[in-house]
């Protein structure tokens, strides 16, 4: 190899190093990348517990960031949709060493795993889960940008598990199974620690 061919080659390979750098600097430290969720292993439709009835949605799900960097997601929400009806369920909750109210989270690429529990402000009235087909959607808002939708999911609450759901005064569970990929249903009573929740819903809706 010629003293000019190596240095063409020390060009290259400096150039080469440079544009990696530059790459990895952008995606570390530049690039917000954007908010997303797992599919959640279990959906449930039902009364939030305590014999309240106000009815809530719950799901447990991962989230994380397309980033190294991270975003700070500052509210999450779902809107739910039975034929010509929607519905916003705008109250977060979440699990961390406790309930608590959503206020924010940050997010990076590792992620993080809990459950989220989406209510209605006391002043809009219930939401009656009735048989039918269901659009879910999942919507989450971080610091830097308005409401985007990270998930949709089509559900279908058949007349026996309403029926169910009724007699029993409990919540429909729609179990994700990946065999098969798809959701199967059943009713099943409130969670143990849904007395938790209650107490501290019916201290945010005092605040509406």
């Amino acid at each position: 190899m010629t003293l000019n061919s190596m240095g063409i080659a020390s060009i290259i390979i400096s150039s080469i190093a440079l544009i990696i750098s530059a790459i990895t600097f952008w995606l570390t430290r530049i690039n917000k990348g954007i908010v997303k969720m797992t599919r959640p292993t279990v959906i449930y439709f039902g009364p939030d517990g305590g014999g309240e009835r106000h009815n809530k949605i719950f799901i447990r799900t991962l989230l994380y960031s397309t980033s190294d960097r991270g975003q700070y997601v500052q509210n999450m929400y779902i809107r739910l949709q039975r034929g010509e009806t929607v519905q916003n369920f705008n109250i977060w909750v979440y699990d961390d060493k406790g309930l608590v109210r959503g206020s924010g989270l940050f997010i990076n690429k590792s992620g993080i795993a809990c459950n989220h529990h989406f209510l209605l402000p006391k002043d809009t009235g219930n939401f009656p889960f009735l048989s039918g087909d269901y659009i879910l959607q999942v919507y989450v808002e971080t610091i830097a940008d308005s409401p985007t939708k990270i998930f949709e999911q089509k559900l279908h609450l058949g007349e026996a598990l309403y029926k169910k759901m009724i007699d029993k005064n409990a919540g429909t569970y729609f179990d994700w199974a990946p065999n098969t990929q798809n959701y199967s249903s059943h009713v099943d009573v409130k969670p143990k620690e849904e007395s938790e929740l209650t107490d501290l819903i019916k201290k945010l809706t005092e605040q509406h």
